[in-house]
């Protein structure tokens, strides 16, 4: 069946969204200090209130040993609701839904380290690339954490959200459990596939209950997933069992599976000649809906984007112009800005530390288009 850009989507729990783009969550830097929500972020999320009919606030910490970069807004405490109440109001203006992700950085918690001098991990051993040793998680550490997960959805539902995202990507805590690589625990939570599942299932489990028991049915709840770990020497999983994770977190009332690509849209899996889009809606079916990422710039990328998944997401591109989907609702999308000028920059309300570190080539995103200019 086509489907237009401009199409409404209905997930599973009712909610609707008034067209197919969604805004994904990227670490922008712009909070206080302290994991308030600040003037800063207000207007980065104030100009892109219509760049798609959803918008997903980046990784946001569930609690404050597990805070990844400096700058993070910060979901761990009831003091914050009222500046993410803030955020939802500037977020939800123009009718569009406002999603947080949530987020434990695991052994990535380098701000934890600095300000505890302690950053934690499935398991503990030698990892040079990160300038900190970790410790392993005790049992009653990753119990209290998933009740974290549960606890900052309560609050994001207080201030008015729409859903959460639950961050099980990009190397952070939940993909961290899943890894063979980095998680090398011999109890409950290690070993085999199905006991290396048990984290992230817990934690889905526990943000479920919390929606169950408010009685917001359509509160939507997402996962995002990087669909394989292979680094050189460095195997934490493939396709293969992430997939089977997949099905398991569906068992759970989920409304969509975000898939986290670094390279392109209809990237092909290692060793095989099918696309992740293809093997994962395979797994999902009809039990939630699938969001495609990775090098959308125009409305015709997108339009071929969302051959591949229900939700197409535009990163870089939300980044350089923050009315890319109204543009294309208003029949403008030839009007849609691909490269960064100094003009567009400017409009584009970038926060500081963001502008320092792409410019200086130390974001982890791929390089930004016109980025040398500004």
């Amino acid at each position: 069946m086509y489907m237009s850009l401009t199409d409404s989507l209905t997930f599973n729990n009712g909610a609707t969204v008034t067209n197919r783009l969604v805004m994904p969550p990227m670490i922008t830097f712009h909070a206080n200090e302290d994991g308030t929500v600040s003037q800063t972020t207000l207007d980065y999320y104030g100009a892109r209130s219509n760049v798609a009919g959803m918008i997903i606030v980046e990784a946001c910490s569930v609690t404050e040993t597990g805070k990844g970069v400096p700058f993070q807004i910060g979901v761990y405490d009831d003091k914050f609701i009222p500046g993410l109440k803030q955020l939802a109001q500037t977020l939800k203006k123009d009718g569009n839904k406002a999603i947080v992700q949530l987020q434990h950085a695991g052994r990535e918690s380098g701000e934890a380290y600095k300000l505890f001098n302690e950053a934690h991990a499935p398991s503990a051993f030698d990892m040079e690339f990160l300038g900190y040793p970790v410790k392993e998680l005790t049992n009653e550490q990753i119990e209290s954490i998933i009740e974290d997960f549960g606890q900052a959805t309560r609050r994001l539902m207080e201030a008015g959200f729409d859903g959460v995202e639950i961050h099980g990507a990009n190397h952070y805590l939940l993909q961290q459990f899943f890894s063979e690589y980095s998680n090398r625990r011999t109890d409950n939570w290690g070993g085999s596939l199905e006991k290396r599942m048990k984290f992230p299932l817990a934690v889905v489990k526990e943000v479920c209950r919390v929606v169950e028991e408010s009685g917001r049915k359509d509160f939507i709840i997402g996962y995002r997933i990087s669909p394989e770990e292979i680094h050189e020497e460095n195997f934490g999983y493939s396709y293969k069992e992430s997939t089977q994770l997949i099905d398991a977190v569906l068992a759970y009332p989920l409304d969509y599976i975000h898939l986290s690509l670094m390279t392109q849209y209809d990237q092909k899996a290692t060793n095989s000649d099918r696309t992740y889009s293809e093997l994962f809606k395979e797994v999902i079916a009809d039990r939630a809906k699938l969001i495609i990422v990775s090098n959308v710039f125009s409305q015709t990328d997108a339009e071929k984007a969302l051959e591949y998944g229900d939700l197409v997401g535009i990163g870089r591109a939300s980044l350089i112009d923050p009315e890319f989907g109204k543009k294309i609702i208003e029949n403008r999308g030839d009007e849609i800005v691909s490269t960064l000028t100094q003009a567009q920059f400017d409009k584009a309300k970038w926060p500081p530390v963001l502008s320092q570190m792409y410019k200086s080539g130390n974001y982890p995103l791929p390089p930004m288009p016109g980025i040398e200019t500004i």
